[in-house]
């Protein structure tokens, strides 16, 4: 009942993005993006979050964004967990006929994460809350709040086992961004964007995975909307 509940809120999830997107002029895009993320426990209540990620410019041409994202991690019990974090991002944009523009974004985030298991399948849910200090050209600075949820479904490829200490695996995953304060100063609606993901991977040991994949984002603009087409490579270390 949880899995069929968990698919059907994805699903519905991205049935909506896709829909609000589809009454506008959608750009399309295609990028790349790599993506580290390593979980250390410290011991049975305490560990730390660490995820980098490196985001390309339209058609790969150049880096567009660097994600640096830390945090402290409590353990409430095995299946559940609460961090508090920061991130650090600078956007580098190219204009046509003037010097290229970085600007930075600060974030603090907090979030809680619940896993369990379907039979083989092993799923989590992601719930974060984002406080946004966006740097803007020619602009004050903006402050900005921004729900997400995140539902994920991997699926072991090996037969015969209850424990998955290696061995290929399947991966799908949703996750909705909604803006929840100054929704007028970003694109004008609560709804900011989707982002639905199928992937392939390996798990080489207990404490690390690599998988690559497709990713549709879908982002919901003032004026356009965008559809991003991401192929994503991730290494996920475990220690």
């Amino acid at each position: 009942m949880k899995m069929i509940r968990s698919i059907q809120f994805t699903f519905i999830a991205a049935l909506c993005a896709f829909s609000l997107t589809a009454v506008s002029q959608t750009v399309n895009q295609n990028s790349g993006w790599l993506f580290l993320l390593n979980s250390t426990k410290l011991n049975d209540k305490w560990g730390l979050h660490f995820d980098v990620q490196l985001r390309s410019q339209n058609e790969w041409d150049g880096v567009r964004n660097i994600l640096i994202r830390p945090g402290l991690t409590y353990f409430i019990n095995p299946k559940a967990d609460v961090t508090l974090g920061y991130l650090y991002t600078p956007t580098f944009t190219k204009i046509a006929g003037a010097p290229d523009l970085t600007l930075t974004e600060h974030r603090v985030w907090e979030q809680f994460i619940y896993k369990h298991k379907i039979s083989k399948i092993s799923v989590s849910h992601r719930f974060r809350l984002e406080q946004r200090f966006i740097e803007r050209n020619g602009q004050d600075d903006l402050f900005s709040q921004r729900g997400r949820y995140f539902v994920r479904f991997m699926l072991p490829l090996q037969e015969g086992t209850q424990s998955f200490n290696k061995g290929p695996f399947v991966a799908l995953q949703n996750e909705v961004f909604l803006n929840l304060q100054n929704k007028n100063e970003l694109n004008g609606h609560v709804y900011d964007q989707n982002r639905a993901y199928i992937a392939g991977g390996y798990r080489i040991s207990p404490k690390l995975d690599i998988e690559a994949g497709y990713m549709n984002q879908a982002v919901n603009g003032a004026a356009v909307n965008t559809s991003n087409h991401i192929v994503q490579l991730a290494l996920y270390t475990r220690f």
